[in-house]
């Protein structure tokens, strides 16, 4: 398998560091609360109230596409969605993000983990992806969320700032956590594999809040199960990008586990993530999504200096240096598009 009929559209050979005419853009969150079409239609309940909703979710993913023309679409989904589909007891509050009732404590709870069975378990997913390659003209990015940031939300029972809980484990009960870290390992790889078969050209692997390791702790208790997950679906030929929030001290690291491109966020200048992973690995990002909320000025002036630190390698794939903010202005990223399409040149 491979990406197929966008092989050679910009994103995908971005992604492979191989020659193309422009520098490709898409954002995180490019869907979602800064659309006033995504609030018209969203209607009540939580994310995955919508999620189950193939037509919705189309809909939803296609919203930024339409408006900004990005160079990929990215799946409206949660990286919970499989743990949610396989009876965990998880689910997304809004305004407050995941919880779990019952957090993960003991062995037992790895009973509650059973394999994901995504034809059974999550068919509105793989709908939803068949029905956007039918009407992209971009690729579609497909995506989990990595072991460890998942496994922290069962853990803590939701968002956390310290990761205490989660550290707990890892630092007490090596076993357990290993054990625990290949379930949700597992589950990311049949994940991936299911929305690759059902026609997303890329993945993204979502370890969003990796950054809370140190470089130690990291290649010990994450980096074989993420390096695992990436390698599962090595062989379909699609590009793998890996993602995570105050990664800089990790990003040598992350390139270690085998992605194709590594995601930066805004806090390391892209010149110098470069110098950090090397010119073999493309590099994704990474405008501070602050500027893009200051407004137009500053957002270009943020996005000509990405540009320029990048000086026309042709692995950049431009994003921001993390999820557009819901206040954002859509004329604004729209500005960012023009941009990054004149001006984002490739050597």
């Amino acid at each position: 398998m491979s990406a197929g009929r966008f092989d050679d559209h910009p994103f995908i050979r971005a992604c492979r560091c191989q020659p193309h005419d422009r520098v490709p853009v898409w954002f995180m969150r490019q869907a979602g609360r800064s659309l006033p079409e995504y609030r018209a239609i969203r209607g009540e309940g939580t994310i995955l109230d919508a999620i189950a909703d193939p037509d919705l979710s189309t809909e939803i993913t296609l919203q930024p596409v339409r408006r900004y023309g990005v160079d990929a679409a990215i799946l409206y989904s949660d990286i919970v969605v499989p743990a949610h589909a396989v009876g965990f007891g998880l689910t997304v509050t809004p305004g407050v993000g995941p919880e779990v009732e019952h957090p993960f404590r003991s062995a037992a709870d790895l009973d509650r983990l059973r394999p994901l069975d995504p034809e059974a378990d999550t068919p509105y997913v793989l709908e939803t992806v068949r029905q956007l390659v039918t009407e992209l003209d971009v690729p579609l990015i497909g995506f989990a969320g990595a072991p460890f940031t998942v496994a922290s939300y069962l853990i803590e029972g939701r968002p956390s700032r310290d990761y205490a809980n989660t550290k707990r484990l890892m630092f007490t009960d090596e076993t357990l956590w290993h054990a625990l870290m290949e379930r949700l390992a597992d589950m990311a790889i049949t994940s991936l594999r299911s929305q690759i078969d059902n026609g997303a050209s890329a993945i993204q692997l979502f370890d969003s809040w990796a950054g809370a390791l140190s470089p130690p702790q990291y290649e010990r208790y994450v980096l074989p199960h993420s390096s695992r997950v990436l390698a599962g679906v090595a062989d379909t030929g699609v590009p793998r990008i890996h993602f995570g929030v105050t990664t800089g001290e990790l990003l040598e690291l992350i390139r270690d586990a085998g992605a194709d491109v590594v995601g930066v966020d805004w806090r390391v200048p892209l010149d110098r993530a470069r110098a950090r992973v090397g010119d073999e690995v493309a590099l994704q990002g990474n405008l501070d999504p602050t500027m893009v909320l200051a407004g137009v000025d500053a957002a270009l002036e943020g996005t000509r200096d990405v540009l320029a630190r990048n000086a026309g390698h042709p692995g950049h794939v431009f994003n921001l240096g993390h999820g557009v903010m819901p206040a954002v202005d859509p004329d604004v990223l729209s500005a960012v598009v023009e941009v990054v399409h004149r001006e984002g040149t490739v050597n």
